[in-house]
């Protein structure tokens, strides 16, 4: 006898969806990552797929496990120390949250970093990205793709956390000028980095205002190398004090200096910005602007990690966090006695 009886036809995530009253892409991450959608709407939703038969087709395979508890962290070079609080902070807050950090290091190169966002997609449930070296307009495409926190950028779009440096090469500039220095470069860090041409446009309205508008030598690569040949162009130049784009330039130029003979502070001040690990053990310890590097770090993950709470677009917050420097003083910068074209050899 042949069964004529109607076969009942598959629950699909569209009836999971109208019969829980959400989209069905919300549906499709509440069963798939559910880590990114809310408790109670999660329930709802599972409660409505066992309502009506509904079988979600989805692997549970350790790697599949495994990407919704990972976040991408990029960082421009791993050998900077910069970095260092940065991965160290994000550590801390991710693996409080029960995630898995995947450290990139981009090279300084915009290219890399670009590939490596495009192929992210298998491999981690967001990013955050450290002063990336990408046009605005790539980073928010990327954001549209993958839940993305900025540090030290801002794109439209794109939640960030800035570093207040530019606030702090102010308070820089405003230091040198009480001690009587007029003849001030910034020693530029690279182009393609956003936050030094911040820096470099406060220090232009802070020296308007205060009568003391500085010049800008470089750009030259963020490494200790390249603070050999920033040494040689400050001399040059004739400036009596410098502020430099990061610590690891100014340390460069510190030992430059001191093989020529020029005497720091007194023949020329130095600058930096960062306050990295090492910057107090130099000789002479390193006056520099104190970053809150770690806490940017677990600001921006807190900031990615509600974003992936979210249970659809338009609930993500565009938000924007400033964190502020401090000029720490230390035995780099003295009062003007001379120039250090007259001590230089």
């Amino acid at each position: 006898m042949t069964d004529t009886a109607p076969r009942r036809k598959a629950a699909t995530i569209t009836d999971v969806a109208a019969l829980s009253g959400v989209a069905p892409s919300t549906v499709s991450r509440a069963l798939t990552t559910p880590d990114r959608v809310n408790a109670v709407t999660r329930a709802r939703i599972e409660a409505a797929a066992d309502e009506i038969g509904y079988v979600s087709s989805r692997g549970t395979s350790q790697a599949a496990t495994s990407r919704t508890r990972t976040v991408a962290v990029l960082v421009s070079d791993i050998t900077n120390p910069f970095y260092f609080g940065i991965i160290r902070g994000t550590q801390q807050q991710l693996k409080a949250a029960g995630y898995r950090q995947l450290l990139v290091d981009t090279e300084e190169s915009g290219e890399l970093e670009a590939a490596t966002l495009e192929s992210l997609g298998s491999n981690a449930v967001g990013a955050v990205v450290t002063a990336s070296r990408l046009p605005d307009a790539d980073l928010a495409a990327y954001s549209r793709g993958m839940p993305l926190v900025a540090i030290n950028r801002r794109p439209e779009g794109v939640p960030n956390v800035l570093i207040d440096t530019p606030g702090g090469v102010e308070q820089a500039l405003e230091h040198l000028f009480s001690l009587g220095h007029r003849d001030i470069v910034y020693v530029s860090g690279p182009v393609t980095s956003w936050s030094n041409e911040r820096r470099w446009k406060a220090l232009e309205r802070a020296g308007e205002r205060l009568g003391a508008v500085p010049h800008r030598v470089g750009p030259f690569t963020p490494t200790t190398g390249a603070g050999v040949v920033a040494a040689d162009v400050a001399v040059t130049s004739g400036a009596t004090a410098c502020i430099v784009f990061n610590d690891l330039i100014a340390i460069g130029m510190l030992a430059r200096l001191r093989e020529r003979g020029v005497d720091v502070p007194g023949d020329i001040s130095i600058v930096g910005c960062d306050d990295i690990f090492g910057a107090d053990f130099c000789n002479p310890p390193l006056t520099t602007l104190h970053a809150p590097i770690e806490r940017a770090g677990r600001v921006a993950v807190s900031m990615l990690l509600a974003r992936l709470a979210q249970t659809a677009p338009d609930q993500v917050q565009r938000n924007s966090v400033l964190l502020p420097t401090t000029l720490t003083v230390r035995s780099t910068t003295g009062p003007v006695l001379h120039s250090p074209r007259k001590a230089g050899r």
